[in-house]
C-alpha cells in the first residue's frame, strides 16, 4: 500500500506537466522494417565455450586488460558498458561498432550521430585482443572480448557480483552509420519510444528500467540535455538546473562540456540513479520520463528500495542483451584485428590503433 501511495504522488508531479510535448525520434513512429519477421534460432552461446582450447584463460586476459584501463583511466569500465549496449543493440552483439571507417566503408557505426565522438573503450578492446593473439591467435572473437569486458566493468564499477557471460559469437562483418538512428534510444525519448525501442530487442519493460540503471555511471555532453536544464518548464529538479546552466547552455560554446550523469556516486554503478529519478535529478528527457505511468514508477520505486534486486536483474539483462542477434560461423568471422574485417585487416598494428572519441 505504501509503494501505491507513493508512485501516485511521484505521478501527480508529472500529471501537470502533460501539456509538454513529446519528441518522437526521428518519426512519430518506428519504420516498417523495424518490424522483421521474427529471424531463426541465435546460435546456441555456452558458459564453457573456451574451455577445451588453447584461450581457456580468455576471461582471466579480459579482466585484467579492463581492471589495468580503469586504473590508468577512471571512467572508461562505463564507456565499455555503453560501448557493449550501442553493439548489441545495432546489428546484434557481433562487434559491428568496434570496425573502423575504410574505403570500401566510409561510415560505419561508430560514426553515427548517436556515436560519434561519443563512445570510449576501443583501444581496450584492442588490448585485450593484441593479449589473446599472443596466446591462440584466431580463437577469440573481438564480440565476445567486449561481452566479456562490459561485464568485468559492471562488477568492477559496482556491487554487482560477478556473473557468468555466455560466449561463441562470431564478428559481424556490416557497419552503417545510419543503423545507429533507428537501434539506439535518444536521451530525448518519450515512454512510448523507449518500450517501444526495447521490445524491438526482446525487453520487457521491467528489463528496460533496469538497463537503465547504467545512467548510474559515466558522463554526458550538455547537448544532449541543455534543453532541459535551459527550460524552467521542464520538470528536472530546480538545483540541478541551476547547477548544470553554471556548466553548459544551449546557446554557447560549451555544448561539447561533459558532466557527470550522477552527482551523488558517479563512478559508482548502483542504484542511486533511481532515487535521482524519483528526485528529478535526472538529465535525459528519457530518463525522467520512466515516472511518466504508473508501472514504471513502480519499477523505479522497487530498484531503489532494493538494491540487491536490482544488481541481480541487472546482471541478468546483461547476459540477455549480450544474446542479440548474435552471428555465427555461417555468418561471421573471428576477425584478426577489431577495427576491420579481414579481407581489409592492415598489415601493421600501427595502422588500426585509434584514439578513443
Amino acid at each position: 500500500m505504501a509503494v501505491v501511495v507513493v508512485v501516485a504522488l511521484m505521478l501527480g508531479s508529472m500529471a501537470a506537466r502533460t501539456c509538454e510535448a513529446s519528441i518522437r525520434f526521428p518519426y512519430p513512429f518506428l519504420p516498417e522494417w523495424l518490424n522483421p519477421p521474427p529471424s531463426p534460432p541465435a546460435p546456441v552461446l555456452r558458459y564453457d565455450y573456451y574451455k577445451d582450447t588453447e584461450c581457456s584463460g580468455v576471461e582471466d586476459t579480459v579482466r585484467r586488460v579492463v581492471a589495468e584501463a580503469e586504473e590508468r583511466q577512471p571512467g572508461i569500465g562505463a564507456g565499455l558498458i555503453r560501448l557493449f549496449f550501442h553493439d548489441c543493440f545495432v546489428e546484434g552483439c557481433d562487434a559491428s561498432v568496434l570496425l573502423r571507417p575504410t574505403k570500401a566503408n566510409p561510415q560505419p557505426e561508430m560514426l553515427g550521430v548517436p556515436n560519434v565522438n561519443s563512445l570510449h573503450g576501443f583501444n581496450v578492446i584492442d588490448d585485450a585482443k593484441k593479449a589473446l593473439r599472443e596466446k591462440c591467435e584466431g580463437v577469440v572473437s573481438c564480440a565476445d572480448i567486449l561481452a566479456f569486458a562490459a561485464r568485468d566493468a559492471t562488477v568492477l564499477l559496482g556491487k554487482v557480483k560477478h556473473f557468468e557471460m555466455p560466449s561463441g559469437r562470431y564478428d559481424g562483418r556490416v557497419s552503417n552509420a545510419s543503423y545507429t538512428l533507428y537501434n539506439l534510444p535518444p536521451p530525448f525519448a518519450d515512454l512510448r519510444l523507449l518500450k517501444d525501442m526495447f521490445k524491438l530487442k526482446g525487453f520487457n519493460t521491467d528489463e528496460m528500467v533496469t538497463l537503465s540503471g547504467a545512467h548510474s555511471i559515466g558522463v554526458s555532453r550538455c547537448s544532449s540535455f541543455c534543453d532541459r536544464s535551459d527550460n524552467a518548464s521542464s520538470n528536472m529538479n530546480p538545483w540541478l538546473a541551476s547547477k548544470l546552466r553554471s556548466q553548459c547552455t544551449c546557446n554557447t560554446s560549451s555544448l561539447n562540456a561533459m558532466v557527470n550523469q550522477d552527482n551523488v556516486t558517479p563512478r559508482v554503478l548502483d542504484n542511486q540513479y533511481y532515487w535521482n529519478v524519483i528526485n528529478k535529478k535526472v538529465l535525459f528527457k528519457s530518463d525522467a520520463a520512466l515516472l511518466s505511468s504508473w508501472e514504471t514508477a513502480a519499477e523505479v520505486l522497487v530498484n531503489a528500495l532494493y538494491p540487491n534486486k536490482w544488481e541481480e536483474k541487472f546482471a541478468a539483462a546483461m547476459v540477455k542483451m549480450g544474446s542479440i542477434d548474435v552471428k555465427s560461423k555461417d555468418d561471421g568471422e573471428i576477425r584478426k584485428v577489431c577495427g576491420f574485417v579481414n579481407y581489409s585487416t592492415p598489415d601493421r598494428e600501427g595502422d588500426v590503433r585509434v584514439a578513443d572519441q
